[in-house]
């Protein structure tokens, strides 16, 4: 059985690296936004954690009240 030539995927052409110099051209600002979504997410997460952490407080602070009155709140 003839064998058939090993194509490795590292192997770079002069088209391979033109390529990539053109991509890495035009995709350069894009890693700037890729870090600004990422920053947003998580100024964003810092927040919900932020509310979470005020409302379990508050749930605390309401469900003590009810223990200590003993009177259920609707």
């Amino acid at each position: 059985m003839p064998s058939e030539p090993m194509h490795s995927p590292y192997v770079r052409t002069p088209v391979t690296r033109g390529l990539r110099a053109v991509e890495s051209f035009l995709l350069s600002g894009g890693q700037q936004t890729a870090r600004r979504n990422a920053w947003a997410a998580v100024v964003a997460d810092r927040q919900r954690a932020r509310d979470r952490r005020d409302a379990q407080y508050e749930m605390d602070a309401l469900t003590a009240g009810q223990r200590i009155s003993g009177v259920l709140r609707d």
